[in-house]
């Protein structure tokens, strides 16, 4: 069945059927043919005078045979998405201790049976494709499944609103929510940083803790990252107290919600990032100390989130709405077979995120699905905000339906997303992606032109830090958010649309590309170059982001995607931590610098065109200058190994205040006569007070 009218039979011997008309029957009722079209000699069509039912047997009676008929390409049209509109259903299990309903989406299926402590019951179907059943009595901790029967094959089928699971994703799990909370989980006041204010720290729960030299006991759990005032055995601070030390607002999770390719039961013989979803509701059970407890992993990540909020940071998940692991064997495939996933015309499907499907998150009740999940994880575990993998492999109307559920709750809710513009069969203008980023307004965006131009690409090589000031005439565009039209073609209208980064999870660190596009250069150089871009990360316009141990010269060995390479691997070095010292202390001085001056974080772009201005300066140092209210700044960048003398914008009293030769933050000297020195590789920020 590819149209509510119209039935394909696709087969060698059509011929012989050719003296005898078909017959359709649905429940042993006849459904009359209006005409038959032959389109070659394998396929033909049927057209009949009304739809065609779904959700009960249908056969084609033709000549001897008698064929089923099953729900194809209809499952993808517009006349299917209306009519079993279920937008406004409560799905999963609603629990109380007296009874609980369970309900699930499946408008193709023609019996479904609920499958609870291994009893068996039968479930009953609405019009709009959602079978129910409620059953009484306090079943928190049941597990269940649904046997649902579709194309005449009966499969079991765990609960996409699943709200926990047994270990490895075997059954979905009833619970009791109100009994999982933390002490002082609801009553812990969240952080509320304005998107201008944020500065984030990209973390992989798993990294962060699994080092020997962590000082943690809860390696590689959520619980690790609950553990205060944990240090290394020289007794530099680690985990949580070092994040809050660092001075960053905002933590951004890799995914935490259940995901493929590490045994839960044996979580040290596998390592994933996330990126491989399976339960869109369900914190992921190697995190958690006890797989085997649905209890457990819920607590313990709602421990961890309770723990960043009493160090005053917000917590944004990375959510993975663009695509699942497996679309054979997921459930979505298994409840509606074809209808999450977006095809081509020809029937393949579309494979924008290079992981052999993409959700179609145009679909209603796929977009349902999302807005579900976004609003349970709001609600429920009460995170500041989400990052959208590969969002260009969305749809502009689901991100406005996102931002403006976002935009309900009493504290900030931080959106960003990766927009770049993959092959996928949904319009251009339909995407959100950073072409489109005008409309959608109030959600980030990851900035590639920014981190292309500081440091090079795969395609580009080298960048402004690492290539002798390559790139110099973009520095202004992209140090003022790529908002501003005086230096050319802006990437977004809103300055806070621009997420500034140079290295995240993906691809080479930064230390490990400076080897790759630099094998010449001196270590120290290299250093200088990594300070550089780390620097102008975190003090340019927009909203900056710094993956974990990036301030300390994070290495991966070389491992360009390190998804499943294991700990040795992705672990936190702690030790390097201790090694790096120095240059933490200058991160930490940024970070506080952006936080004291304003115009470090100037939220429009007439703002930034009344306080950003570029100064000249002797090639290829880069420098600009910030007009405050009480005092003026002034940012010099030398991308190469020899030292410049630079002339400042202005006579009067200048302090340099900051400089990746220095980590006091003490003037480091002065000038009255409007000269200064930079040196090789160095950032330098000079202040002048106003009127001295």
């Amino acid at each position: 069945m590819d149209e509510k009218d119209r039935i394909t039979i696709e087969s060698d011997y059509l011929d012989i059927y050719k003296n005898h008309f078909p017959e359709i029957t649905v429940n042993e009722r006849d459904v009359s043919v209006r005409a038959i079209d032959y389109i070659n000699k394998e396929t033909v069509d049927i057209l009949l005078n009304k739809n065609l039912p779904i959700g009960q047997d249908a056969f084609v009676r033709w000549g001897k045979n008698c064929i089923p008929i099953y729900p194809r390409k209809v499952v993808r049209s517009v006349w299917f998405d209306q009519t079993f509109d279920a937008s406004n259903e409560q799905l999963g299990n609603n629990y109380s201790k007296k009874a609980t309903t369970f309900s699930v989406w499946t408008p193709v299926a023609t019996s479904v049976h609920l499958i609870i402590n291994d009893k068996r019951l039968v479930m009953s179907r609405k019009t709009n494709g959602v079978w129910f059943k409620k059953v009484k009595g306090d079943l928190k901790g049941s597990t269940y499944q649904f046997a649902v029967t579709i194309n005449g094959e009966e499969r079991l089928v765990n609960d996409p609103y699943a709200k926990s699971m047994t270990a490895n994703s075997e059954k979905s799990v009833v619970m009791d929510l109100l009994k999982t909370d933390p002490k002082n989980f609801r009553t812990t006041i969240s952080p509320k940083t304005d998107k201008k204010d944020a500065i984030i720290y990209e973390l992989h729960v798993r990294d962060a803790t699994i080092c020997a030299e962590s000082g943690v006991q809860n390696k590689g759990k959520f619980l690790g990252l609950t553990e205060k005032n944990t240090s290394t055995t020289d007794g530099y601070s680690t985990g949580l107290i070092y994040l809050k030390e660092l001075g960053c607002t905002h933590v951004q999770l890799l995914p935490i919600q259940d995901f493929a390719r590490v045994d839960e039961l044996r979580p040290e013989e596998s390592y994933n990032w996330g990126y491989d979803p399976l339960h869109f509701m369900v914190p992921e059970g190697s995190y958690a100390t006890n797989a085997n407890d649905p209890d457990c992993r819920v607590k313990e990540c709602k421990q961890m989130i309770t723990s960043f909020h009493e160090e005053g940071i917000s917590v944004i998940l990375d959510v993975v709405f663009n695509h699942v692991f497996d679309h054979e064997n997921s459930v979505f495939e298994k409840l509606v077979p074809g209808y999450y996933f977006r095809y081509y015309e020809n029937g393949d499907l579309s494979n924008g995120s290079g992981t052999g499907n993409d959700l179609a998150t145009e679909r209603k009740m796929v977009r349902k699905l999302i807005l579900d999940t976004v609003d349970y994880w709001l609600r429920e575990y009460l995170v500041d905000g989400f990052r959208f993998d590969l969002m260009g492999l969305i749809d502009i109307e689901t991100m406005h339906a996102i931002y403006q559920r976002c935009q309900l709750e009493p504290r900030p809710i931080l959106l960003l997303g990766e927009g770049w513009d993959l092959d996928t069969p949904l319009p251009p203008n339909k995407k959100a992606t950073i072409s489109q980023s005008d409309q959608i307004l109030g959600i980030s965006l990851f900035n590639d032109r920014f981190r292309d131009v500081v440091k090079g690409s795969n395609f580009i090589n080298k960048g402004f830090v690492n290539g002798d000031g390559h790139f110099l005439e973009r520095l202004p565009q992209i140090v003022s958010a790529s908002s501003d039209l005086r230096f050319g073609n802006r990437l977004f209208a809103d300055p806070l649309q621009s997420i500034n980064y140079v290295e995240c999870h993906d691809n080479y660190t930064l230390a490990d590309w400076l080897i790759k596009t630099n094998p010449q250069a001196i270590e120290e150089h290299r250093r200088r170059m990594h300070q550089l871009a780390t620097g102008l990360t975190i003090i340019s316009q927009g909203v900056p982001l710094i993956h974990a141990g990036q301030e300390f010269y994070r290495t991966k060995y070389g491992d360009e995607n390190s998804y499943i390479s294991g700990d040795a691997i992705n672990q936190l070095d702690w030790k390097k931590r201790v090694e790096e010292n120095e240059n933490i202390k200058w991160v930490q001085q940024l970070i506080s610098l952006r936080k004291q001056y304003n115009v470090f974080r100037l939220d429009s772009t007439k703002k930034i065109q009344e306080h950003f201005h570029v100064i000249k300066t002797p090639q290829p140092v880069f420098g600009y200058m910030l007009f405050g209210i009480k005092e003026d700044i002034t940012v010099y960048v030398n991308p190469c190994s020899n030292k410049r003398i630079i002339t400042l914008p202005a006579t009067g009293r200048w302090e340099k205040i900051s400089s990746n030769y220095s980590g006091t933050n003490l003037p480091i000297c002065c000038s009255w006569q409007g000269k200064g020195e930079i040196e090789a590789y160095e950032l330098a920020i000079w202040k002048k007070t106003r009127n001295t």
